[in-house]
């Protein structure tokens, strides 16, 4: 994993993943992606996104590095070179040290470990290059293939913020997890 106390980019990689930077040509595939209904039903993301919103969203990923405010990765299938999903820090708060941290994978690649295996990259370096004490997530109610991806990285559940969020025309619960600097990578309780 390259650190970025040098201030490169940390592109970062498992056996079977490659996780790079966001580029402005990934706006076709993010959209193929998350025109996908299941991989948007347990999102604030809208069930059908306009192509100008994915495209806006693709450059917002690919300035959340340089701007210091986050990081955004495209994950890659290795072998195919195939854009499968995202992992990102929405947001960093430097001052109390903590990151909010989200993802998107293509259904095609869901029960293979794959985000997991992606989490397992991506926290760390939460941890050790941006120095955050604190990652944090959300789940909705019912995601419980996100919420396993999330125990089996160290986060732990933290409670219900009820109607926390508004998207989709409703208010929505939000489950929340978290983990520390400490937190073991697996065998965090289930909640």
């Amino acid at each position: 994993m390259s650190m970025t106390g040098n201030g490169e980019f940390p592109s970062l990689a498992t056996d079977r993943l490659h996780l790079r930077a966001p580029q402005t040509d990934d706006a076709e595939p993010f959209f193929a992606l998350l025109s996908i209904p299941e991989v948007t039903h347990f999102s604030n993301w809208p069930d059908a996104p306009r192509k100008a919103q994915v495209e806006r969203y693709v450059r917002w990923m690919a300035k959340l590095f340089p701007s210091g405010k986050g990081c955004a990765w495209i994950v890659e299938d290795v072998v195919s070179e195939t854009v499968i999903g995202a992992v990102r820090f929405n947001r960093f708060d430097k001052k109390w040290k903590y990151g909010v941290i989200g993802y998107e994978l293509h259904p095609s690649y869901w029960g293979q470990g794959l985000m997991t295996e992606a989490l397992g990259v991506v926290v760390p370096c939460g941890h050790q290059a941006f120095r955050l004490n604190r990652i944090e997530a959300w789940t909705l109610p019912g995601n419980v293939a996100s919420e396993r991806v999330l125990e089996k990285t160290g986060f732990q559940y933290e409670g219900t913020l009820r109607q926390r969020g508004w998207f989709k025309g409703t208010f929505h619960d939000c489950r929340m997890f978290a983990r520390l600097v400490g937190d073991r990578m697996s065998g965090a309780a289930k909640p």
